[in-house]
């Protein structure tokens, strides 16, 4: 597994596309798109960030699907926005999605095989 993070606008699908030679066939949306039941076909899980927090909107519990999912596909590559940095928001939900998401990336990235921070479109590896 892979996990690929970093500001918004910074490049980071199109660095993976290229890193790992896939197509954007092999790329799930998880702004459009629920992953829980990804198949094999599909090896991108793009914009995790957004995916985590609809799921917390739903009152589910983004962490456990997560986890479930990773035990079965330890292929997969995941595209996440870091959402911990800048000004912390007013809003207790608001701060409770930055919470989950970040602790959340975290168990990710101890699991993953590599992690890399993208910034303007260049990687920076950190495992």
């Amino acid at each position: 597994m892979e996990l690929y993070i970093g500001g918004y606008a910074q490049g980071k699908l199109d660095y993976v596309l290229k890193k790992s030679g896939c197509g954007l066939d092999s790329v799930v949306d998880g702004a459009l798109e629920d992953f829980a039941d990804i198949g094999q076909g599909k090896e991108i899980i793009n914009h995790f960030h957004e995916w985590f927090f609809l799921k917390l909107q739903q009152k589910e519990e983004p962490e456990k699907i997560i986890k479930q999912i990773l035990s079965k596909r330890k292929d997969l590559i995941i595209i996440s926005n870091e959402v911990g940095c800048g000004i912390v928001p007013m809003e207790e939900t608001q701060r409770e999605y930055r919470e989950r998401l970040g602790r959340c990336l975290c168990d990710i990235a101890e699991k993953a095989d590599r992690v890399e921070r993208i910034i303007s479109g260049l990687g920076q590896k950190i495992k």
